[in-house]
Formats: C-alpha cells, sequence, structure tokens
C-alpha cells in the first residue's frame, strides 16, 4: 500500500467489506469494553485535575481507535514504548485501573514511586510497557535499540513505539528511523496523527504530504489508515508486526485522527482550533463508528452502552478512591531503586535528610502551580 492511499475497513452502515479481523467475539467485546474504559477513565482525571486530587493529565477522547487497534496486534512478550496518550493500550492488555491511578496520585503504591508526572506509567506485567517519557521524541530510539536488541538475541519480539504527529520533527524520530532502516530492526512506529502539536497545526510544522511518506527517505514503508477505525488499524499494525517478525524489518504507520480535547489539562484547544472542526470530527467518533460495526455482526444493542459506562464508572471511581487513600512515597525511597548497596557519601546525606525530616517535619510536595 502506498503512502497517499489510507486504510480503511469499516464503512459508515458499519459494515467491514468482507475482511475478517481475526477476532472472536469475546475478543471484539473486549475492544469496545475498553475503548469505553479509556473514555471513562479520562473524564475520571479531567474531574480529579479539575478538583485539585491529582495535578495532571492527558485527554484521550477520539483517539481510543488508534490505542486499542493497535494493542490488538501486539503480543505480551512484545515491547511497548508508549506516548502519554495512549491509556488504551495497557487497558486491553489487562493493566487494572488501580494501577494506573496510583501513578496519577504519585503515591506510595506507584511504580514510580511518585517520581514521574501523572500520566507516565511503567509495567512489567502483563505486558511490557516502557516508562513513559515527556521529552518528545526521545523515546523512539529506545524502541529500536530494544528492537536491536531483540533481533541479535534471535527473539520472535517486536517493539512498538507510539508517538504524535509533532514527534516527526524531533532529532529522535531522525535517529530512530534511520537506524531501523540500517539495521532491519523488527520496530513499528506509530504515529498518531490527530492534526495539532499541542497549539501547531500540521500545515506549520511539515512540508511532506503526509507524515508516512517520510519513511521513504529511510527506506522504511509507509502506510496511512484512518485511525477512527479500529478494525484498520489492526490490519495495518499486525501486517506490519509479521514483517517486522518475519525479518523485514520497520514500518511507519500513520493514524489520522483528532483528540477531541486539549493537549493536557493545563490547555485550551478552542484557543486555537475552531468550533466547526470539532463538531466535524464529533461525527467521526470512533466508539460510535465501532457500535455499527457490532451492531450489524449481532453482538451490540443500544442499551448495552449505559450498561457498561455504569459499570465501568463504578470500577473506576473505587480505583481513584483506592489510590487517593494511599499515602505519599516515604522520604528514603529517593535513595533507592539505583544502587544494589548505596554508596558512603549517599548514606550521609539520606541521613541528613532524615534528620532535617524529624526536626522540620516530614518532607511533603510543594504547593505551588504544576509547571505544564
Amino acid at each position: 500500500m502506498k503512502a497517499t492511499e489510507p486504510l480503511q475497513v469499516i464503512d459508515s452502515k458499519g459494515g467491514a467489506n468482507g475482511y475478517d479481523p481475526g477476532l472472536s467475539e469475546e475478543e471484539l467485546l473486549h475492544c469496545y469494553r475498553t475503548m469505553l474504559k479509556v473514555r471513562v477513565f479520562d473524564e475520571t482525571c479531567l474531574k480529579l485535575q479539575r478538583s485539585g486530587r491529582i495535578g495532571f493529565s492527558i485527554p484521550n477522547e477520539g483517539i481510543e481507535a488508534t490505542q486499542v487497534g493497535a494493542a490488538t496486534a501486539m503480543r505480551k512478550t512484545d515491547w511497548l514504548f508508549a506516548s502519554y496518550r495512549d491509556f488504551g493500550m495497557a487497558l486491553y492488555h489487562g493493566i487494572q485501573p488501580v494501577d494506573m491511578m496510583h501513578n496519577m496520585f504519585g503515591n506510595a503504591a506507584d511504580n514510580s514511586r511518585g517520581r514521574q508526572m501523572p500520566v507516565h506509567f511503567t509495567f512489567l506485567e502483563p505486558i511490557r510497557f516502557v516508562s513513559i517519557s515527556s521529552p518528545i521524541g526521545t523515546h523512539l530510539p529506545h524502541a529500536v535499540g530494544a528492537a536491536f536488541a531483540a533481533k541479535r538475541r534471535g527473539e520472535d519480539t517486536v517493539a512498538f513505539v507510539s508517538f504524535g504527529d509533532g514527534g516527526t520533527s524531533s532529532l529522535g524520530f531522525h535517529s530512530a528511523m534511520n537506524f531501523a532502516g540500517v539495521w532491519k530492526a523488527p520496530v513499528v512506529f506509530l504515529c498518531q496523527n490527530n492534526g495539532w502539536a499541542i497549539s501547531c497545526p500540521s500545515e506549520d510544522q511539515t512540508a511532506s504530504e503526509s507524515y508516512a511518506i517520510k519513511g521513504k527517505a529511510y527506506g522504511v514503508p509507509g502506510v496511512i489508515v484512518d485511525g477512527n477505525d479500529l478494525l484498520a488499524v489492526r490490519k495495518a499494525v499486525l501486517e506490519a508486526a509479521e514483517r517486522a517478525r518475519a525479518g523485514g524489518g520497520p514500518t511507519l504507520i500513520e493514524c489520522k485522527t483528532f483528540r477531541m480535547g486539549g493537549h493536557s489539562t493545563s490547555d485550551d484547544p478552542t484557543k486555537y482550533i475552531p468550533k466547526e472542526v470539532f463538531d466535524a470530527w464529533r461525527k467521526k467518533d470512533p466508539i460510535l463508528r465501532f457500535e455499527k460495526y457490532l451492531k450489524a455482526c449481532g453482538l451490540w444493542k443500544k442499551a448495552d452502552r449505559a450498561r457498561i459506562e455504569g459499570e465501568l464508572r463504578e470500577e473506576i471511581s473505587e480505583a481513584a478512591r483506592t489510590a487517593e487513600a494511599v499515602g505519599p512515597p516515604p522520604l528514603e525511597t529517593i535513595f533507592s531503586d539505583v544502587y544494589a548497596e548505596l554508596p558512603k557519601h549517599l548514606r550521609a546525606q539520606g541521613q541528613a535528610a532524615f534528620d532535617l525530616a524529624r526536626r522540620k517535619g516530614d518532607a511533603m510536595a510543594g504547593d505551588g502551580e504544576f509547571p505544564l
């Protein structure tokens, strides 16, 4: 498929044009439930941030089909280098909302012990979900390194790396694409093209006719996909993964979609995106589109959505309550997870910090405004 030809599977009436996604009825319903879970988790985090209970979140509304469709093509033994707009990739593979909420609150149960920003998840089980990085594009070379290492070891493993359209303007994108092409590393590059790099529109960022075509300069095939079509995303990512496992090297996939919110909870998209653009994309809601497909398959009826959303709201609200009740990471954790045996100079610094905390009270987070 050429980079200029968008891939679609689900048509306006919910038909799949004869395409068999290779998913059971149970798996299709899991895809649907996961998309709804992403949206409810997203809504809950926005309320938590607006009420001052967490400091930050990243809206995912509108990107659910890209996330979940890609996740269906991944094996749990693969490596996932996600972006911060990838709630669905974690949830699809069985990461529990409460474990994600621990990160949102930065508490003592957080895998990063509060050292990462909210929405910067990392998990080893049940999927290899590498810690999310805020600096744009820096995780792309990491994914290529992991893929090349797997290739050298003779492992049947693929590295998936997800990033936004703004990430294609980073140095990391160039380095990663170049090395992946030269080494034929088994890596799938997934560009979520939602049209805006924060407030910078695509036309002010690149003169290329697409983002997928950028792969040509590196000897990497590129594909454009309708990112609001879950089955189209699955098809493209599955084919790229199979090609990578067979030794064919990397693929660059551009998923054309739209975030129906701000870049983050610190952003007001109404300042730079016209209302009519939002209105147009809401008619392309990926969840509504997948509902049409499920209905055509005899797997969905209108009452299902309210029932499932009700179940998910209770589950995720309970996850938030649980995480909020967990205390902050203890002071000693700033010296852990680095050295097997703590050096003398750090032990002395730690003791000084503990003495200060005993005299002045336990160390707590600052009360200033969040920087982003």
